[in-house]
């Protein structure tokens, strides 16, 4: 089987699956987070003010920000989409280097910035407190299988909508190219039409995607022992 057959019958598997899992919803915000996120961050790189972040409960969120130049847009509207892929990466990455651990200490600290940095509406402060001390709880009180459980459900509920929100961008950028949200952004500022964007950040997400499911079937790295030496006496 390709490696890119692979990563479809995960991905299908995977959003049939979670959905069986109750409260997996709740979980989904995290890609939301992150692709807001990157908005900041890109924002705050070209000098631009972020105001603040918000994040709601049917999975969407907003960065409102101001900017110097209008050209910093197109690399502030990529960012979004292209974060939350490249983190999906980053999570199955981790895991396959048996660093879980660390990988849900970094979504942790994300989350706490977030709160005190950017999120400012009440449906995602209080989402993001409670977000952040099942985390903590995971972290410090249960059991490994439990932990990495937990783990692989965030990173699997990352990696779908990391690839369904482009996906959805296209039926937007058909339906109406003026709510495609940041394929709308960059269509405004470029030649290219809202459904070119948004075909551009499926393909980057299905690219990001079959490189964590590579990192997900593929053997955790381990340190090589070292060889035994002969013993050798010296005078």
């Amino acid at each position: 089987m390709s490696n890119w057959l692979k990563t479809v019958f995960f991905l299908v598997g995977s959003a049939f699956l979670t959905r069986l899992i109750p409260f997996s919803s709740f979980f989904r915000n995290l890609d939301t987070m992150i692709h807001e996120f990157g908005h900041a961050v890109a924002t705050l790189a070209f000098s631009g003010q972020v105001m603040y972040i918000e994040l709601f409960a049917n999975h969407s969120g907003v960065t409102y920000s101001r900017v110097m130049d209008n050209w910093t847009q197109i690399p502030i509207s990529l960012a979004g989409y292209m974060t939350a892929s490249l983190f999906a990466v980053f999570l199955f990455k981790m895991r396959e280097i048996d660093k879980h651990r660390l990988g849900l200490q970094v979504i942790t600290l994300l989350a706490i910035v977030s709160l005190v940095l950017f999120v400012r509406n009440e449906f995602g402060v209080m989402w993001l407190i409670g977000f952040i001390a099942l985390n903590i709880v995971m972290l410090a009180l249960m059991p490994r299988w439990l932990s990495d459980f937990y783990y692989l459900l965030l990173a699997f509920l990352t990696l779908e909508e990391s690839v369904l929100g482009p996906i959805s961008l296209i039926l937007y950028s058909v339906e109406n190219s003026a709510s495609a949200g940041d394929a709308t952004n960059l269509s405004r500022i470029t030649m290219i039409p809202a459904i070119g964007w948004s075909v551009l950040f499926t393909l980057f997400s299905l690219w990001c995607a079959k490189s964590a499911i590579q990192a997900f079937l593929g053997r955790r790295k381990t340190r090589p022992r070292p060889a035994k030496q002969p013993y050798s006496n010296y005078e």
